[in-house]
């Protein structure tokens, strides 16, 4: 029976892992770019930890430069890293940036405010109390919250997390992916091409979408066309893996191993009405899904965008891709009673095919930044009709 692209999205969305399956882990903050911080993540200290100065310049009592030009003596310098110090009366304390404040001293005057001769140093312009002065706890107090539950870690939220001195945080589960890609005529990149054989592209491909999604790749493998091997290479995969995508081997010819090996463990095989990506899979072995997708290089990479992307960039923590209507450049046509996605590129005058139907042309889909989608039911569509496209 056929199955319509919603149908099939959502049976495969359903077999695959939810955020709560997957469950957390404890890791570095240093490692936690862009991963789900699944509990509130609390300051341990304040920040600043300790007063300090925000400018290089001279710390001294705002009554002692209340009028200028005032001289004063200077005892010494505190540097960042430096220990406390006392600031006597009428005296100035030379100071770096994020050096402890002396006691006794309310402001800072910065350099380029004073003159100095040997050990005297003249304030040009006078500071009130806490001018240039970092206050303990005023960018963030002991026990306030940091970074919330549910936040995807950035740049700024790393930075944040380690100025406050924290090491670890509690982080949902990456997915982890194996692939498998098979055909006898596949060989790896690197090797002299022999009589009818072809590069395998799929494994780069698949285990770069799922690094793109931030899934964990755990295997790239390739199998023969052989029920037992493939089935072996199958279980060692799914041993460390979440989900295994495979390509190739789905269809109805001969030499389909894919669906010899899988049918017999209550493997689904059928077409989906869509091109490309026509035949598909789905089977749970022990426990883990087998999401199957036909070889032609640009079927494996459309059916991955329309079936597991979605699914994997949303145990990632990341927005759900939107379409957006454009006009049509030209005009174009499509098969009747199949969902289309084309290959399209966005201009200013809105998007343009960049190849044809053909589910082999992946050279021509690499100028492409957007899928064209062509409801089943529509056969023709003319230049500067609206369509719906979804970003590669």
């Amino acid at each position: 029976m056929t199955r319509t692209v919603a149908e099939h999205l959502q049976i495969v969305t359903e077999a695959l892992p939810t955020a709560d399956s997957l469950g957390t882990e404890e890791i570095t903050v240093r490692a936690a770019l862009h991963r789900v911080v699944v509990a509130d993540v609390m300051s341990p200290v304040n920040l600043p930890v300790f007063r300090n100065s925000q400018m290089d310049g001279y710390a001294v009592r705002s009554t002692d430069v209340a009028a200028v030009p005032a001289t004063l003596p200077v005892h010494g310098t505190v540097a960042a890293g430096d220990g406390p110090r006392d600031l006597p009366v009428g005296a100035a304390i030379k100071i770096m940036t994020g050096a402890p404040l002396p006691t006794g001293a309310d402001c800072v005057v910065p350099v380029e405010d004073t003159t100095t001769d040997g050990a005297i140093v003249t304030v040009q312009r006078g500071r009130t109390a806490g001018e240039f002065v970092r206050e303990p706890g005023s960018d963030v107090r002991n026990g306030d919250l940091l970074v919330p539950a549910g936040r995807r870690l950035g740049v700024q939220h790393i930075a944040a997390l380690a100025a406050a001195g924290v090491g670890t945080v509690p982080v949902r589960r990456r997915l982890r992916a194996a692939v498998i890609t098979t055909g006898a005529e596949l060989v790896p990149a690197g090797t002299p091409l022999g009589p009818g054989q072809i590069y395998d592209s799929n494994g780069t491909s698949l285990a770069t979408a799922i690094t793109a999604s931030e899934g964990e790749v755990t295997a790239v493998t390739h199998s023969i066309d052989d029920a037992p091997t493939f089935l072996a290479t199958l279980r060692e995969a799914a041993s460390g893996a979440d989900v295994v995508f495979t390509s190739g081997g789905v269809s109805m010819g001969d030499f389909e191993v894919v669906r010899e090996a899988l049918t017999p463990l209550g493997g689904w095989f059928a077409h989906v009405a869509m091109q490309p990506g026509g035949p598909q899979g789905l089977t749970v072995v022990d426990g883990i899904p087998v999401i199957s997708f036909p070889g032609n290089p640009v079927s494996t990479l459309v059916s991955f965008e329309i079936f597991a992307r979605p699914t994997l960039r949303a145990l990632a923590g990341l927005a759900p891709l939107q379409s957006e209507p454009l006009p049509l450049c030209a005009d174009l046509v499509s098969p009747a009673g199949k969902q289309q996605f084309l290959r399209g590129h966005v201009t200013q005058g809105g998007v343009e095919l960049v190849s044809g139907p053909g589910s082999h042309l992946i050279a021509a889909m690499a100028r492409a930044d957007v899928l064209i989608e062509v409801p089943a039911e529509v056969t023709a569509l003319d230049a500067g009709t609206s369509v719906q496209v979804w970003p590669l």
